[in-house]
């Protein structure tokens, strides 16, 4: 053993010894607890999750169900705390304190976690001498009963009934302290549990309840008990003291009430004026006028409410926050239109290239309202992938009608308090994200735009998208009622815009009182337009280029659009050309560019500032192979190609389907192989191929669900071609549902697959003859460059997808 200052450090070797069974007399297994500790004679639950000392608590109820007990002294006490008084032992890496109690384990209970939920009782104090382990690695104390004298002096007596009448003090001052403990300790005779069943029931810290276990007489534990029991009394009085003032402070302040408003009568009399200086500023509000008759009759109700009420009282400044929203919410202040039809067209010619039908939408509206000056404003949907411009369109719609533009980010909203606002009864209550809108513009007639309005969620809280149903309601939003201001709110000024990616994620109540415009995405073209007029002058803006010579090419803009950015937006394009500029500041920075000269940015310097290509082009027109097929697909971020494969393979005439497909695909793919099964004589199939082979409809891109009606022919081509060994029209792209009669019906999002084809290098397109209605829609630029062949049944889809199959040549499979 080795001495250090205040600490006493014993120093043990792992001793591989077999079976301790020797021990029985002076070790018993060793379990280290921390920031626990445990008296004699008293009752402590302990959970344990470590599988150690799970082994070793086991190894207790083999035996006798004793355990020695030790706490772990951490490297740093707590503030105020002092660990040099403890006599400590080394264990390992941890520091024990030399003394502990030998308990016994009185229940043990295992839970499903694994973990275990102990019930020990303290029965003596021990000295721990050093730790031996087993060969199971089970570390056992080796102990010294803790000796100390029997103290019957009287000093010890006078100590003892001291600290008893204390003790009694303080559990009279505590509520629920247990009646049995006050009468445990009354009728004791022995010091020493005295002071463990105080050490135990007081509120102590670790130190102090650590030093009254190791103090090694009782009559050391008694005078250090007394000194923490006076310390609690003392507590416990100057608390009950400061509780006593804060009641007298109460009654104070309605005392002062009442003088108060004594004082303000005599002030009345003698004709002083002490108002308020809140209503008064109310008052001077109201004055101004411009409020509906019921909203003045509201705040002045509670005005003379705050009269009443002292300033001091938190239910004042619920008062005056509900009459500040009153009157601060505009109810009657509107913007002047600017109803010129033709300056709204320039300026949204001038902000946005294409999206006609959402410019002559808003163009009808301003006519209309030339026409009839109260016509209601219309709710609009604008519905597209990201990056088309769906949320600057309504900054430009505001700006060609001179109104103000405010918008609120739906995007994760749960909480239909959030639209609907809180009720005031409610502490910290506010109006809901209308209203506080509403106060924000300033105006009641501004362009409010609802962003993401497909992003709503729902929850225990309500759900948002019910309480959106009043507010896009043309016919309820007039009197609008949110729950905070409790008066109805006329927004049927107000243009209203959603947005959204997808139109399945709204619900069919609220997105019937919406005028849908769907913005598809854009072509190449016009792309190429934006970037031109918007995007470049912008970032030369954004990245000090402005007045430096520098030409960025219409050839440079399609490369960077054919071979570094493929989406239906322009946000990818917007941040490639600002990654192209960075890099030309820096080189005009680093004199590497001539700033006097002029240089044009070409597809090769491009090259040189991006790096390789990142796409490839025209990937739709390579030779396609036997049992491939390419479709079309619709997705939020617009249209795609998707190229279908099938597979053959000796087997029973399964199907099997993989590429992370939605239950509707999977059943278009069963749809179209049941009907090629069962009008194999019509493509001079033998049926025993659909016996003696299994097959296999595999759509690459794995990791990306894929669902949808509109893959049925394409599924059909590719098995098709599989069983027939005839490759499909090259540069042809499909899209239509096969039904169990062969007829190819209509599907949706036309526009966004054709322009997905045409960027993939797609020069043929199929259509079913139903879907002939949507090709209006497309650009001339687009139709110019695409041959749609439109098909009504299987045999028009065969003749168009295998030309030479459909001539007549007949080959048995």
């Amino acid at each position: 053993m080795a001495e250090k200052t205040g600490n006493i450090t014993v120093r043990t070797e792992k001793l591989m010894l077999p079976e301790l069974r020797s021990l029985n007399d002076n070790g018993v297994p060793l379990l280290t607890v921390r920031r626990l500790v445990i008296f004699p004679h008293v009752l402590v639950p302990l959970m344990l999750d470590a599988e150690a000392d799970i082994q070793v608590v086991k190894r207790a109820m083999e035996h006798d169900r004793v355990l020695g007990v030790f706490i772990e002294v951490p490297d740093e006490m707590p503030a105020g705390e002092d660990k040099d008084s403890f006599r400590t032992v080394k264990h390992e890496d941890q520091e024990l304190a030399a003394v502990g109690i030998m308990a016994r384990v009185v229940k043990f209970l295992t839970f499903p976690d694994g973990s275990v939920r102990l019930l020990l009782r303290g029965l003596k104090r021990i000295t721990l001498n050093g730790v031996m382990k087993n060969l199971n690695g089970i570390p056992y104390a080796l102990y010294d009963a803790f000796e100390e004298p029997e103290d019957k002096s009287l000093e010890s007596s006078a100590m003892m009934r001291n600290a008893i009448g204390k003790f009694q003090e303080i559990a009279g001052i505590l509520p629920n302290f247990p009646d049995e403990l006050k009468l445990a300790i009354l009728n004791m005779t022995e010091p020493g549990r005295v002071v463990d069943l105080m050490a135990d029931a007081l509120n102590l810290s670790f130190s102090e309840k650590l030093k009254i276990l190791t103090l090694p007489t009782v009559k050391k534990r008694l005078q250090l008990m007394l000194v923490f029991l006076n310390r609690e009394s003392e507590v416990l009085q100057l608390s009950a003291k400061i509780q006593s003032q804060v009641h007298m402070a109460m009654s104070q302040s309605q005392k002062e009430f009442y003088l108060r408003e004594q004082l303000r009568a005599i002030q009345e009399e003698l004709g002083e004026d002490n108002r308020n200086p809140d209503l008064v500023e109310f008052e001077r509000r109201l004055a101004e006028g411009g409020y509906p008759e019921a909203v003045e009759a509201a705040a002045r109700k509670e005005m003379s409410r705050l009269e009443l009420i002292p300033q001091a009282s938190p239910e004042y400044h619920v008062a005056y926050n509900y009459v500040d929203w009153l009157l601060a919410v505009p109810w009657t202040q509107c913007s002047d239109d600017c109803l010129d039809v033709g300056r709204a067209a320039r300026v949204l010619n001038e902000d946005h290239y294409g999206l006609e039908d959402v410019k002559e939408r808003i163009l009808e509206f301003l006519s209309v309202l030339q026409l009839r000056k109260d016509r209601k404003s219309p709710i609009l949907c604008l519905v597209g992938p990201p990056g088309v411009g769906k949320t600057s369109l309504g900054q430009s719609i505001a700006r060609a009608m001179n109104r103000k533009f405010i918008r609120v980010a739906l995007g994760g909203v749960r909480d239909e308090a959030e639209i609907r606002g809180h009720r005031r009864t409610y502490i910290g209550a506010m109006p809901g994200r209308i209203i506080q809108n509403m106060k924000k513009v300033g105006v009641a007639n501004p362009v409010f735009m609802l962003d993401e309005i497909d992003k709503l969620g729902n929850d225990h809280r309500g759900d948002p998208a019910s309480a959106l149903l009043e507010v896009l309601d043309p016919e309820q939003n007039k009197a609008f009622n949110d729950h905070y201001i409790e008066l109805d709110y006329d927004l049927s000024r107000v243009f209203f815009i959603a947005t959204a990616n997808v139109l399945e994620a709204i619900p069919a109540p609220l997105l019937d009182r919406m005028e849908v415009i769907r913005l598809p995405g854009y072509t190449s073209f016009e792309k190429k337009q934006i970037a031109k007029r918007y995007l470049v002058p912008k970032q030369f803006k954004e990245n000090g280029l402005q007045g430096i010579k520098i030409n960025f090419s219409m050839a440079a803009i399609d490369e960077i659009i054919d071979f570094y950015t493929r989406e239906a937006g322009v946000r990818q394009l917007d941040r490639t050309i600002a990654a192209v500029c960075r890099k030309l500041a820096r080189q005009v920075v680093e004199q590497k560019l001539d700033r006097t000269g002029r240089t044009t940015v070409t597809p090769e310097m491009v090259r040189e500032l991006l790096g390789p290509r990142k796409l490839l082009q025209d990937e739709a027109d390579r030779r396609p192979e036997i049992g491939s097929a390419v479709g079309m697909a619709w997705t939020s971020c617009g249209g795609t190609v998707l190229t279908v494969e099938a597979a053959m393979m000796p087997g029973k005439g399964l199907l099997k389907l993989t590429g992370s497909l939605g239950n509707v695909m999977k059943e278009s793919a069963e749809a179209a192989f049941s009907y090629l099964r069962g009008h194999a004589a019509r493509f001079n199939l033998k049926p025993e191929v659909f016996e003696k082979n299994d097959f296999h409809i595999h759509v690459p891109d794995g990791a990306t669900p894929k669902d949808g009606p509109s893959a049925g022919v394409t599924l059909f081509s590719a098995l098709l071609s599989l069983l027939t060994r005839k490759r499909v029209a090259p540069s042809l792209a499909m899209t239509g549902e096969i039904n169990l009669r062969g007829r190819v019906t209509a599907v949706g999002g036309i526009k966004e697959k054709v322009i997905a084809a045409l960027r993939a290098g797609v020069r043929t397109i199929m259509l079913p003859e139903e879907n002939g209605k949507d090709l209006e829609e497309i650009p001339e630029e687009l139709r110019r460059k695409l041959t749609f062949r439109l098909v009504k049944n299987v045999d028009e889809a065969v003749a168009v997808v295998f030309p030479s199959l459909a001539a007549g040549k007949k080959e048995m499979v």
